[in-house]
């Protein structure tokens, strides 16, 4: 239960966040935030899916859309640079510490 929680059940707050995040960026480079938000819920289903019809790993697809010096890999490193999936994955590993200690007081 512990890994399912961490990964899934916390995991929808942090996709969230990550939707939010897009959006914000979104109305930063000049979208009205109603639009921003449903562009970027409608890329994450977009991404989720490729991810999930298709069977291939992110990174396959990320490397499908990325063009040498483009500004997807732009984008991508500075993201990575700034600890994007350090701290995702950060996220992940404490909620399932946390969520250990919750069910141990079962």
């Amino acid at each position: 239960m512990v890994p399912a929680t961490a990964l899934c059940a916390c995991g929808v707050a942090f996709f969230l966040r990550a939707v939010r995040a897009a959006c914000q960026g979104g109305i930063e480079i000049g979208f009205h935030p109603d639009e921003a938000l449903r562009m970027a819920a409608q890329t994450a289903l977009g991404a989720a899916a490729l991810v999930r019809d298709q069977g291939r790993h992110p990174e396959r697809e990320i490397d499908s859309v990325t063009t040498p010096r483009g500004c997807t890999i732009a984008g991508l490193n500075e993201m990575e640079h700034r600890g994007f999936s350090s701290a995702f994955i950060k996220g992940i590993t404490t909620s399932a510490v946390k969520a250990e200690s919750l069910y141990a007081g079962d």
